[in-house]
C-alpha cells in the first residue's frame, strides 16, 4: 500500500525562521540542511526562493563570505 503524504502544518518560511531563531546566524548550506529534515522533498531552488522573499521582506538579511556560501541571520 502506497504512504500517504499529507500537508504539513507550517509553511517552510515559518520553519526557517524557527530554526535562525533557535541557533542563530548561519550559512546557507547547513540551513538547508535543517530544513530538509523536515521537508525531504525540498529543492535548493525552492530554498532560495524561500530565502528571497524573507530578504525582500525584512525578515531575514544574507551576507556573501566565499564564493558559493552565504551567510543567513535573523533581522
Amino acid at each position: 500500500m502506497p504512504t500517504v503524504k499529507t500537508w504539513k502544518t507550517r509553511p517552510a518560511y515559518v520553519v526557517v525562521l524557527d530554526i535562525l531563531g533557535k541557533k542563530g546566524d548561519m550559512t546557507d548550506e547547513d540551513l538547508f540542511e535543517q530544513l530538509r529534515e523536515e521537508f525531504e522533498d525540498l529543492g535548493y531552488k525552492d530554498f532560495n526562493n524561500i530565502l528571497l522573499r524573507l530578504e525582500v521582506s525584512g525578515k531575514i538579511r544574507t551576507t556573501a563570505m566565499s564564493r558559493g556560501k552565504r551567510r543567513v541571520e535573523l533581522i
